[in-house]
């Protein structure tokens, strides 16, 4: 993941966080309605900023050098 990548992905989870936390969600469909709720807000800024930019933001950079799976430990 590249750096914006990262703060995107915590957008969403933080935006989900508030989400949550404001509407008293409760059980399996209140939160999986929030985390959609949340995912949107960090899309919609995500989308913005390619817009406004002119570059993609999701790039094909991985971490991990070989694929976890394959890791013998």
């Amino acid at each position: 993941m590249n750096d914006l990548e990262m703060i995107f992905a915590m957008l969403g989870e933080a935006s989900t966080t508030k989400i949550v936390r404001n509407k008293d969600a409760l059980g399996f469909g209140e939160n999986k309605d929030a985390a959609k709720e949340g995912g949107t807000v960090a899309g919609v800024a995500r989308n913005e900023l390619e817009k406004r930019s002119g570059e993609r933001v999701v790039s094909s950079e991985n971490y991990l050098e070989e694929p976890e799976n394959y890791k013998i430990f």
